[in-house]
């Protein structure tokens, strides 16, 4: 595939992508400064696919937000509440039940489920939370929990991080998302979650789940306060551990909304931030089969540009999405399956309906 580069030294980039060879620091850190938009993502491109070809997937999903009850209560989080604050919430178990089976009848292939940390709900809420999904949705993947939660998990239940994971597995547990990351970074973790566990230990918890037998997905939080160089050195460490587990399953950019928060004073996102996030994740996690473009975060209609800039998944139907939405997000709450059909159509694309595992739905 013959590139004319506006950006002369993409080509070194582009030549070393075709040679399968690993982009550096300074190449990343140079891929998110230079102007040549469209000759970063026609490199991504290129390497999207040459591992999917044209096929773009996504998942017929519905999220579960048990809780916005949280101790921690992140700079960066508008959905966070205090116990007796209004607007405060969480679900019993009977109330979750109810909403699985209010949507009983609609093909949900994976349960993805976060919250928040509320001291008022005992480890006991959780097991039994996971068995009520698995009783009513046999045949759907239980993707559950961050990292942050399976340490506030170990502690409440006074559990060793392996010995909590096997709990939760055999209670239901198949597959963890990748939230709580934000960015693996000291410096911000000081400044903006000093609440929540940090870097070191969210890349211990990952690693153990990861020899649990346990896929997760890899998220970064992006347009806050950090740097360029911040963000590459956050691929790069994940892009090693993958080296050493090969645990991940897909990354996720997600692009921060600031309305209700507390750095609500910062600009939102660019389109040319959101795509240059995307391609350079491609790029860089050349051991990741999988990015996502995150439709809830960057809109329907970027989300389709973002597939010819190194996405090759979609994500899903959603199906009342809250924790973006309560920062101002302007995308839809949830989507058909037709309508993420059609996104993918009309980008050029081949749409694939796929379990929490990539097999494809048969």
């Amino acid at each position: 595939m013959d590139i004319s580069f506006i950006d002369k030294k993409l080509e070194n980039i582009y030549s070393k992508v075709l040679n399968n060879s690993r982009l550096s620091r300074e190449e990343g850190i140079y891929i998110y400064k230079t102007h040549d938009l469209i000759g970063v993502g026609q490199i991504a491109g290129h390497v999207r696919r040459s591992l999917h070809g044209n096929k773009a997937f996504y998942i017929y999903n519905q999220h579960l937000n048990y809780t916005n009850v949280c101790k921690n209560r992140c700079l960066f989080c508008a959905y966070a509440r205090d116990r007796k604050e209004k607007g405060a919430y969480t679900w019993s178990i009977e109330e979750i039940e109810k909403k699985l089976l209010e949507r009983i009848d609609e093909p949900v292939n994976e349960l993805h489920i976060v919250g928040g940390l509320n001291d008022a709900l005992t480890f006991d809420y959780f097991i039994d939370l996971l068995k009520t999904v698995k009783k009513i949705r046999p045949k759907a993947t239980i993707k559950a929990f961050t990292s942050v939660e399976i340490d506030y998990l170990s502690r409440l239940a006074d559990l060793s991080i392996d010995q909590t994971i096997d709990r939760l597995k055999q209670a239901g547990l198949e597959m963890m998302p990748g939230g709580g990351a934000e960015i693996l970074n000291s410096r911000i973790h000081k400044e903006l979650f000093p609440g929540k566990i940090n870097h070191k230990r969210w890349l211990e918890i990952i690693r153990a789940v990861h020899n649990a037998g346990i896929k997760t997905n890899a998220t970064m939080l992006y347009g806050h306060i950090e740097t360029i160089e911040e963000r590459v050195d956050h691929l790069i460490t994940l892009r090693e551990l993958q080296d050493e587990t090969n645990g991940f399953s897909a990354f996720i950019p997600l692009a921060f909304h600031s309305e209700n928060t507390k750095l609500s004073h910062l600009p939102a996102t660019t389109a040319v931030d959101d795509l240059k996030n995307v391609a350079a994740a491609r790029l860089m996690l050349d051991n990741f089969d999988h990015i996502k473009a995150y439709w809830v975060m960057i809109g329907e209609k970027l989300a389709q540009v973002a597939l010819s800039f190194g996405a090759d998944d979609l994500d899903g139907t959603i199906i009342e999405e809250r924790i973006t939405h309560m920062a101002g997000a302007k995308s839809a709450l949830g989507l058909t399956k037709d309508q993420m059909e059609n996104m993918i159509t009309k980008a050029g694309f081949e749409p694939v309906e796929r379990d929490s595992f990539y097999n494809p739905k048969t």
